[in-house]
């Protein structure tokens, strides 16, 4: 039997040495640029993503929380934003064709503001100085001239037409039906009596002539009618003339202003056209006589609204591209709003009511959004891809499209949008994305992958102490001694679980460093010292750690029952890893295997009782599968075996068990007993190969922590793959006790070694008795099928 070595103290953890950093604490570091550290893969990605234009090329930074995704892209972003020009302004006009369709107008960065001030300041002048204009002396004076004139005009005609009736024996008078004509006799008007006295012929000749005069009475109104509207048409031109005065100096002044603006141009002769047309709005308030109290009717205000800029985005303070992160990604944050008021019962709107969303705001530069939480909210997702793909941003409430019966309302103009798209969020969200949205991968075809660990070398390392100094600047913590820097590279390593590794889940990294803070201050030390850092570490463990002190206890009285003694046959400590939130910790579990003759094979006890996961039934048929192709090349294999978790009453996963499965099933089929006081994990594959599991630090932590509670015999220890030497971080007691021969790893390649350590048998030996048990399983399993056969044939 090859005797097997047992790794040395030096081989369980990978030490820092605090000679590594030329400094004494964290404040002799240079903290003004530091960057992300151990991610060039995502770096290169970032910019390159950034610097590509082309339609469709948004990015996708993936990783798990605490990488630095967010921090890191706020950065990054920010700086290449700076290198880009300011966006224009965006405002929404009032479309004085169609109120209906607001327009949208972009304005050079700044002067979206200044246009705002300069309408609110026309219109003012312009309510203040026509009222004015409209009561001064000359326009009463050039008003009267055409009214007088044009009534003199009427009153000519009038006189004329006076003066042939006259001639005619007949005269106007006015009565409260009109004006009539009437009869003269003698000059004077014709009296009742004297017409009645007439012949018939002289009455019928009357009549007739009272009819024409009226039919040319009613030619001379017309006449009259025609002159006063040409008087009105005059009056309105004069007014016309008289406004025009007022506001076309203001507004060539305005178009001088922005004269390189055709927009604005065309904006304000629409503009002086529309107040042209309603200058009745812009006179002084008139009193109404119809009143018995003299009242002023009140204007209007709402009308004046038409005149003002509705400014969406003001970019007169942006250096550069605009960088913005929206945090709570609603539809209406995301895309805007038309907002509306209450008025007289019912809500109302106009165009200066629709407000920015987040995309508006980053309109020429970059946006910043967390991924599950775009897709937590409903429209979101649907309508920036939408935009994404269209290139504009439309503002429409969300409940337009559902109405049943449609209702008049706003459409704003959409607005073009050039924009880059920054999404964060786990690998799950991407791959799901990826696969089951066809429009993702035209959207966002740049991912940048942020890993979980980062080489530890002495480039890294040394970004890793300025981390810490940048940290205590930024937060006011005390700084770290070199020493306390090591201690903290160290616990990096046992997160990454890797020796020759850093992790890079700098929140779990941060959490130890204000910790350790905060043990330094209770001990009113200067710096954070070593122990400082070995307390923080200790302290939050402990106060994780209840559920597994609770296990402990039970596995010490007995009531869960692990043995650390002895020898036990078809009876094994395999090991697993119960996570707890943020805290796992390992535990030994008693792995039991019973043989009998039979053909239903491998028994999975845990997968009958539906207790098992996928990944552990595969390990059970995998042993099969070695099972078969050790021992029945030369015969049937005529087993039946049951396997069980003793006292498992959560549900069993992971493969990590199969190597003590199978030793728990060679040991139950030869009888060859299994040392108690050792554990095992590893998985292994059909041809007997050791492959690496996860968590071995807590594996062989928790079965040394119940060895300890038991009573340590200087025999015990775990046997583990020797791919995971590298991973081994292990506790300094752990450590200790190794060096001091009280606790024994063993790492195996092949499934014969770990055999060997567990069963203190060659492992040819325990394959011959397997051979020999399973021979004499099939020899009788032949001898009863012969039997059943005979007795069959007696029968018939």
């Amino acid at each position: 039997m090859k005797e097997l070595k047992a790794l040395s103290p030096h081989e369980l953890k990978c030490t820092c040495d605090p000679s590594l950093f030329d400094f004494e604490t964290t404040a002799d570091l240079d903290v003004s640029e530091i960057g992300i550290i151990g991610q060039r893969r995502a770096v290169k990605a970032m910019k390159f993503g950034l610097k590509i234009k082309h339609k469709g090329y948004n990015i996708f930074m993936a990783g798990i929380p605490g990488t630095g995704k967010t921090t890191y892209a706020k950065t990054i972003i920010k700086r290449e934003a700076r290198q880009y020009d300011v966006p224009d302004d965006w405002c929404y006009i009032y479309n004085f064709d169609n109120p209906e369709k607001p327009r949208a107008l972009n304005l050079p960065a700044g002067m979206g503001i200044r246009l705002k001030e300069d309408m609110e300041k026309f219109i003012k002048e312009l309510r203040s100085d026509i009222p004015k204009t409209f009561e001064s002396e000359e326009y009463e004076k050039q008003r009267n001239a055409i009214m007088e004139k044009y009534q003199e005009l009427s009153g000519e005609i009038m006189t004329e037409f006076e003066k042939e009736l006259k001639e005619e024996g007949f005269m106007l008078q006015r009565t409260g039906k009109g004006i009539l004509s009437i009869p003269l006799k003698d000059g004077e008007p014709l009296k009742q009596e004297d017409f009645e006295k007439m012949t018939e012929e002289e009455k019928k000749e009357y009549r007739e002539k009272s009819r024409e005069i009226q039919n040319r009475m009613d030619e001379v109104m017309r006449k009259i009618r025609n002159l006063e509207n040409q008087a009105h048409e005059e009056i309105k031109h004069l007014e016309k003339r008289v406004a025009l005065s007022v506001v076309k100096p203001i507004i060539n002044q305005l178009k001088e202003e922005y004269q390189d603006h055709p927009q604005i141009i065309q904006y304000l002769n629409d503009v002086q056209e529309d107040i042209i047309k309603n200058l009745e709005m812009f006179k002084d308030d008139k009193e109404d006589s119809s009143l018995p109290f003299p009242i002023k009717a009140t204007k209007d205000e709402s009308f004046f609204t038409r005149y003002e800029i509705n400014l969406l985005v003001n970019n007169g303070d942006t250096r550069g591209a605009p960088v913005v992160i929206e945090t709570n990604p609603t539809y209406y944050n995301l895309f805007g709003k038309i907002e509306g008021k209450s008025q007289f019962g019912t809500v109302v709107t106009d165009f200066t009511m629709i407000k920015s969303g987040a995309v508006h705001r980053a309109n020429g530069g970059f946006l910043i959004l967390q991924a599950k939480d775009v897709l937590a909210n409903p429209f979101s997702w649907e309508t920036l891809k939408r935009t994404l793909a269209n290139q504009e941003v439309r503002v429409e409430n969300i409940g337009e499209q559902f109405r049943t019966i449609p209702t008049t309302t706003l459409k704003p103009e959409p607005i073009p949008i050039d924009i880059k798209v920054i999404l964060i969020g786990s690998p799950f969200i991407y791959y799901l994305l990826y696969h089951y949205d066809e429009d993702f991968k035209k959207l966002f075809k740049i991912k940048a992958r942020f890993d979980v660990e980062m080489e530890k070398n002495e480039e890294n390392l040394k970004k890793f102490a300025s981390f810490v100094a940048c940290l205590c600047v930024r937060d006011g913590l005390k700084h770290f001694t070199r020493e306390a820097v090591a201690k903290v590279a160290e616990y990096s390593s046992r997160l990454a679980e890797n020796k020759e590794k850093l992790t890079t889940r700098f929140n779990e990294i941060v959490e130890i460093l204000y910790e350790a803070n905060t043990w330094a201050e209770i001990d009113g030390s200067e710096y954070v010292q070593q122990e400082h850092v070995k307390k923080a570490i200790e302290e939050k463990i402990y106060r994780s750690s209840l559920i597994e002190e609770k296990i402990h206890e039970m596995i010490e009285k007995g009531h869960i029952l692990v043995d650390t003694e002895g020898k036990e046959v078809g009876q094994i400590n395999g090991l697993s890893v119960y996570q707890t939130g943020e805290y796992s910790f390992g535990r030994p579990s008693r792995i039991t295997a019973r043989t009998f003759m039979g053909q239903q094979g491998v028994v999975n006890i845990e997968r009958e009782a539906k207790m098992s996961g996928k990944i552990h039934n595969k390990a059970v048929l995998i042993l099969s599968g070695y099972l078969g192709g050790k021992y029945a090349q030369d015969k049937p294999l005529t087993l039946s075996a049951s396997l069980a978790f003793e006292q498992s009453y959560g549900g069993v996963e992971g493969d990590s068990a199969s190597c003590a499965e199978l030793i728990a099933l060679l040991s139950a089929i030869s009888e060859i007993p299994i040392r108690q006081d050792f554990a095992i994990t590893g998985s292994m594959n059909q041809k007997g190969k050791v492959q690496p599991i996860g968590g071995v630090n807590q594996k062989i932590e928790g079965f040394y922590k119940v060895c300890k509670a038991k009573g340590l015999t200087g025999t015990q220890g775990v046997i583990i793959p020797h791919q995971n030497i590298d991973n081994l971080m292990l506790d300094e007691e752990v450590i200790q006790a190794v060096e001091e021969g009280k606790f024994h790893i063993y790492p195996v390649k092949e499934i014969d070694e770990a055999i060997e350590i567990m069963m203190k048998t060659p492992a040819d030996e325990v394959h011959s008795k397997v051979h020999q048990k399973l021979k004499q399983f099939a020899e009788e399993a032949e001898k009863f099928s012969s039997m059943a056969e005979q007795k069959r044939n007696e029968d018939n």
